[in-house]
Parts: C-alpha cells; structure tokens; sequence
C-alpha cells in the first residue's frame, strides 16, 4: 500500500481543507453517522495477504473533531519490543511525500494509543522509557495474534522485563502474580511490592494474559526455562 489517491486523500484531508465522517453501517442500504474525524497519524506496519505472505499495510489514525489527545505518535520515540521481527527502518521519500518510518509501525503506535501512552500498571507516561511489546510472545503467535492489539501492553522497563521473562503474571482482573523464581526482597529492591493492579483489561486481553499465565505456570513447575 502506498499514499497514493484514497489514501492520500485522508492523509493531506487538513492541508486540502476537506473534512471526514465516519458512519457504521447498521443494516443493509441503511448507515449511521458517528462523527467527524480529523486525522492523527498513519504509518506502515506488517502485515499478510490472503495467502499469508508478507506485505506492507497502512494503518490510519483518525480523532474525533476538537478532541485533545496529550501525546503525537508521530513524536513518540518509544522503545520497540525486542521480540518482534520487523521491517528495518528507512525514510521514503516518494512524490514529494516523506512517508512514514517503516519498523516504527502502526502496531506499537496502536499500543499506544490503547494504553494512551501510560505504562499499563503504574501510570508512567514518559515515551522514552515505555516498552511496547506482545503479551503473547511474537515467536509463538499465529499471523492474527502477531497484529492484534489486543495482543500488545506498555509497560515501563522494570515490569516489561519481569513479564517478558515470565517472573510476573496478571490475572484476569489485573492484580499481579510473582513467582517464586525471585525472593520477595529482590522484588522491593526494583520497586515490585505485589500489589500492583491493571485496571483498564478488556476481554480481549484476558484471552492472552491466560496463554501468558500457562507459560509462567510451567517455569513455576520446572518445566520449561
């Protein structure tokens, strides 16, 4: 995918003084307004065709009319997730365009913006520290797993390292686990106390934190490392 023409449209749609309305679709021949959009932010991210090969996407990322958001992902320099195989990042420049930093991703950018740009567990706002990464390792989820976001939590470097290496869990109503692989004062040392929350988990979530939870389970077991 490239910006050209539809896409070009809703990128430049400001600059050209055009506005852009969304309507949901509520039955056949039959749509509903939901509001005026103003556009935020697009940028590449991996993704498949239909016969699971590689490709480029383009994902667009629009705001309702005079809403405030309190960060630009365009300006977010966020640590990317260590796990995830990405394009290598490269600046296009392509019919007087500079196109977006392909392996920046639309991907992190929509972790982002579901967590809106707060590490899940303690609130900690500062891009330059936050991890954006798969709840559900990249290396062991399908295609449709690897791009849902649902799939994706921000977390500070502290808690991202414990999750990733499975030393922490959540439950499904967002208080955490620890293992026993870290005496609790090692815990306090970092600033872990183990009563720590995730508030904002939907459904989705739960069904990752629960692949995650199997995980952390067998290295509690001693059967995996």
């Amino acid at each position: 995918m490239e910006f050209t023409r539809g896409n070009l449209a809703l990128y430049d749609h400001i600059k050209k003084g055009k506005r852009v309305f969304l309507f949901e679709q509520t039955r056949k021949a039959y749509v509903q307004y939901i509001s005026e959009l103003t556009f935020f932010d697009a940028d590449y991210y991996k993704t498949y065709d239909t016969a699971g090969k590689d490709r480029m996407g383009i994902k667009f990322f629009f705001k309702r009319s005079g809403a405030i958001v309190s960060y630009e992902l365009n300006k977010v320099n966020f640590i990317e997730d260590p796990q995830q195989d990405y394009f290598l990042p490269t600046v296009t420049e392509r019919s007087g365009l500079v196109l977006s930093r392909v392996g920046q991703g639309a991907y992190r950018k929509s972790i982002i913006n579901r967590w809106e740009n707060k590490c899940a567990v303690t609130g900690f706002t500062d891009p330059r520290i936050l991890i954006a990464s798969h709840i559900h390792p990249w290396r062991d989820s399908n295609n449709d797993e690897r791009l849902d976001v649902s799939n994706g939590i921000l977390l500070s470097p502290t808690y991202d390292a414990l999750f990733d290496r499975h030393l922490i869990t959540f439950e499904n109503s967002g208080k955490i686990v620890l293992s026993d692989r870290v005496v609790q004062s090692d815990y306090s040392k970092i600033g872990v106390l183990g009563s720590e929350r995730i508030e904002r988990l939907n459904s989705d979530n739960v069904f990752y934190l629960n692949k995650h939870r199997e995980k952390f389970a067998l290295q509690l077991a001693g059967n995996e490392k």
